[in-house]
């Protein structure tokens, strides 16, 4: 699971406003307690779920939500982790900071476990090493079972598929290459990118079946790249776009992957995407 990580703490000398007298070193700050194992830490109890991936679950808090979080969605929680000996390993609880992520983003038990939570819940996790690093795991990573006690604070849920995703509407406007669009929010700028501009955008994307592919806003990071360095439907299509203007864009195959993609993993076909740009950054001018 990623988590991150605390920065190395400095303290700061202390000085005095008289030369001849040498301060006396400030002692480091005291470090957390760690959170005490559960009780049942060793091993899952009766009255703990058992999926049929071996994940054992107990709702130890309910919660006030009604949704459980989906495999596109991004969450926030509050953790923290022990091996069945009743060693803390890792804990946000600890650091005092929630962790945010995406749902698949972690190891295979949390991704499993949190989609059966809703917000303000609390659930205890005893997951076996085949869902976590292994009994064999990189360094440092803890190995075997292992026990997380979860907080699901909130769900950022991913962008939803549009109603027009299947086909651009009549109202979309057609480029002689067969890229079409539609103006979803007007912007506030004033220039357009150019093909060798570099621009930051936010965006999601789906197949005509409504299947999302990608999406930065799920990850909760705008992305950044030059216009000619992506597919053909984007290099075109920002460029008719202004800052601050949000735009629904209808990709044929040839403006994208193709309708059989030469990379694995790419999709196919016609992709709709939904794009804001937030910034224009051009290149200056080269040397002659």
């Amino acid at each position: 699971m990623s988590t991150p990580k605390d920065e190395p703490a400095t303290a700061a000398a202390a000085t005095t406003a008289a030369p001849a007298v040498t301060a006396a070193p400030v002692a480091p700050a005291p470090t957390p307690a760690a959170i005490p194992a559960p009780a049942d830490v060793a091993a899952a109890p009766s009255d703990a779920k058992k999926t049929a991936s071996g994940l054992a679950t107990k709702v130890i808090q309910k919660g006030t939500g009604t949704e459980n979080p989906v495999l596109e969605d991004r969450v926030s929680v509050h953790y923290t982790g022990w091996t069945t000996d009743g060693k803390m390993f890792d804990s946000s609880v600890q650091r005092g900071e929630p962790a945010s992520f995406g749902v698949t983003g972690v190891i295979k038990g949390w991704t499993e476990g949190l989609q059966l939570m809703v917000v303000g819940e609390k659930r205890r996790f005893w997951i076996p090493a085949a869902l976590a690093y292994g009994e064999s795991p990189r360094a440092g990573a803890p190995a075997g079972m292992l026990v997380f006690d979860v907080e699901l604070l909130q769900i950022q849920s991913a962008p939803k598929a549009p109603a027009d995703v299947a086909a651009a509407p009549k109202t979309a406007t057609k480029t002689a290459s067969g890229l079409a669009y539609r103006v979803l929010t007007k912007g506030t700028g004033k220039k357009k990118p150019t093909a060798t501009s570099n621009v930051t955008v936010h965006y999601s994307g789906w197949t005509t079946d409504g299947k999302m592919f990608d999406s930065s806003v799920a990850r909760g990071a705008p992305t950044s790249f030059r216009l000619d360095q992506v597919i053909k439907g984007w290099t075109e299509g920002v460029q008719l776009m202004v800052e601050g203007e949000k735009v629904r864009f209808w990709i044929p195959g040839s403006l994208a992957y193709g309708d059989k993609p030469a990379r694995p993993g790419s999709p196919s076909g016609t992709l709709v995407f939904d794009v804001e740009l937030l910034q224009i950054r051009d290149l200056p001018a080269s040397p002659h």
